[in-house]
């Protein structure tokens, strides 16, 4: 819930659709916050803008300015231009939307001026001829890679296509997982089971509390590596093995742990399992072999009942290193196909309103 502003006080609105949030924006509210005493961001959904949900896009701001006040316009128009039906539409979902008096008004773009006149608040135009920051959320969409200087880490995350490798015990997971780090120059996530077994077993076993606190330790370990992948983020394992193992000691698994493997299962972009095609390494901990064979077809079992789509990886490293690339590749091919799909709508809609 919102305080009600004192007598004296300045309040200042950016709105956008942040598709995505960017350096330019940055400036925007960090200006506003600056020049005014409270700040709201009102942020929008384009679902043909950019795939990236309006929740998400709206917790990039939260994480980076917690002291602003975000809304989320959910049902906001979707149309915009100079008509003035348009702009008497926008205006008056506005007004709906923000309950209380603005005073100050940031904006970047032309409709700064009706916007500002409409609230009763003072134009604030900031960086209109991006010389701060020449770029735009077009220009990042074509390839948030290449323009990732212009994104806070947090934003820059969201763009980093997610790889798990799944699998049984001694099946090449670690491996394979390290070197792809190493190829693609970025980040990944070791499987934390050993070592938390290693400190927390009694007789052998993790309890379905300890499995749970092994489960969301592993996920704040990846949203840490994250913040630093570049492009790629390979993990060995995710909460739907942990979430096997819970069955396989307990017979069942904790809701909350069942509900967390739940959300996982579309976090990632490629799903990897690492086949039992390689020689057994017992190191003393593991469960043997025929646990090995066994678990294998669990996990498999369990994927296909979740409706996950996975590549099975079979033959020696480099047999396996260049099935993933392969899949990396293809991969590539279908974000630049949406790129531009998305650049061709673009300045057909530029076209439209101009021609």
């Amino acid at each position: 819930m919102s305080k009600k502003p004192s007598k004296n006080q300045t309040t200042g609105l950016v709105l956008g659709k942040f598709a995505p949030f960017h350096a330019g924006h940055q400036y925007l509210v960090e200006t506003a916050i600056k020049q005014t005493d409270r700040v709201i961001v009102l942020i929008y959904n384009c679902p043909e803008t950019i795939d990236i949900p309006l929740d998400v896009r709206a917790e990039w701001i939260r994480q980076i300015y917690p002291q602003v006040e975000v809304i989320e316009a959910w049902d906001g128009p979707t149309e915009s231009g100079h008509d003035p039906r348009v702009i008497k539409l926008n205006e008056d979902y506005i007004l709906q939307k923000i309950k209380e008096p603005i005073t100050h008004f940031f904006c970047s773009e032309w409709y700064g001026d009706h916007v500002s006149k409409a609230l009763g608040a003072i134009n604030c135009v900031v960086d209109e001829k991006r010389e701060t920051f020449p770029v735009s959320g077009t220009i990042i969409r074509s390839n948030p890679h290449v323009y990732k200087k212009f994104l806070h880490p947090v934003v820059y995350k969201d763009f980093v296509k997610k790889i798990v490798f799944l699998g049984a015990e001694s099946t090449g997971k670690t491996t394979i997982t390290r070197e792809l780090a190493k190829i693609y120059k970025t980040e990944w996530m070791p499987e934390l089971g050993r070592e938390y077994w290693e400190k927390n077993q009694i007789d052998g076993k993790l309890s379905e509390e300890q499995l749970l606190d092994l489960a969301y330790q592993h996920i704040e370990k990846e949203e840490e590596l994250l913040l630093r992948a570049n492009r790629y983020f390979f993990a060995d394992t995710n909460a739907i093995t942990t979430a096997m193992f819970s069955r396989y000691y307990h017979g069942h698994i904790h809701p909350q742990l069942e509900c967390l493997a739940r959300r996982v299962e579309s976090r990632y972009d490629l799903y990897f399992v690492c086949d039992i095609d390689i020689p057994y390494e017992d190191d003393g901990a593991r469960s043997g072999a025929d646990h090995r064979l066994i678990f294998q077809q669990q996990i498999i079992e369990d994927l296909e009942r979740r409706g996950i789509n996975y590549i099975l990886l079979r033959g020696d490293l480099g047999q396996r290193m260049r099935r993933v690339r392969e899949y990396l590749n293809m991969l590539e091919k279908d974000q630049k196909i949406e790129e531009n799909i998305g650049f061709f709508l673009y300045f057909s809609k530029m076209l439209r309103q101009f021609g």
